[in-house]
């Protein structure tokens, strides 16, 4: 059986990809695309994910 909190940080990280990813589609389609900018954004993800999340689930 799956805790709900693991349900729960699952499904945030899926919609921060999701955003992520409209975030990156809005910005090419404007032609203002920054890579730069879109690191940090999965940067900033993933150590929310690393430093938050993961310790939870242990």
């Amino acid at each position: 059986m799956v805790s709900q909190s693991a349900v729960a940080l699952v499904a945030f990280v899926a919609l921060c990809a999701v955003l992520i990813g409209v975030l990156g589609f809005v910005m090419h389609m404007r032609h203002k695309y920054s890579p730069n900018l879109i690191g940090a954004l999965i940067g900033a993800l993933m150590c929310f994910v690393l430093l938050e999340t993961i310790p939870a689930l242990i």
